[in-house]
């Protein structure tokens, strides 16, 4: 799933692993009904703690995201509109990242607007792998 080297020491991991799982539930890559790694599976592949594993399906759980099935293991909640809501969340997040970001180098909300509408409409590549904001 995720590489230990990838987590961000500032946060928690097991909010992290929450995080990685409902992006892949956003994407499609866990559907709804979709059976999640066991506790073991999941915490030997990330190499973190089987508690840290169930921490975050426990808040999974309490998200609506996931349910887990006595003897069965725990699975993607089968809850309509769900994939759509998370994508929702995820989006919104990312935007409201994006505002403050753009709010500390002093630029307004209408700023960032104007810069996304610029780009879209460009087509721009210049920024994709870390190329240079200079334009050619």
């Amino acid at each position: 799933m995720k590489p230990v080297a990838d987590f961000d020491e500032r946060r928690p991991i097991y909010l992290q692993i929450v995080e990685l799982i409902c992006r892949r539930v956003a994407r499609g890559e866990l559907p709804p009904g979709a059976r999640l790694p066991s506790l073991r599976d999941l915490s030997q592949e990330m190499a973190v703690n089987p508690n840290t594993v169930q921490r975050a399906y426990q808040e999974l759980e309490r998200l609506g995201v996931a349910a887990t099935k006595r003897g069965q293991g725990t699975f993607v909640a089968e809850i309509p509109d769900l994939v759509a809501r998370l994508r929702r969340e995820l989006a919104v997040r990312a935007a409201n990242n994006y505002l403050r970001e753009l709010e500390s180098l002093g630029f307004s909300p209408a700023d960032a607007l104007r810069f996304l509408a610029e780009r879209t409409k460009e087509g721009d590549d210049d920024l994709v792998g870390g190329g240079s904001t200079e334009r050619k």
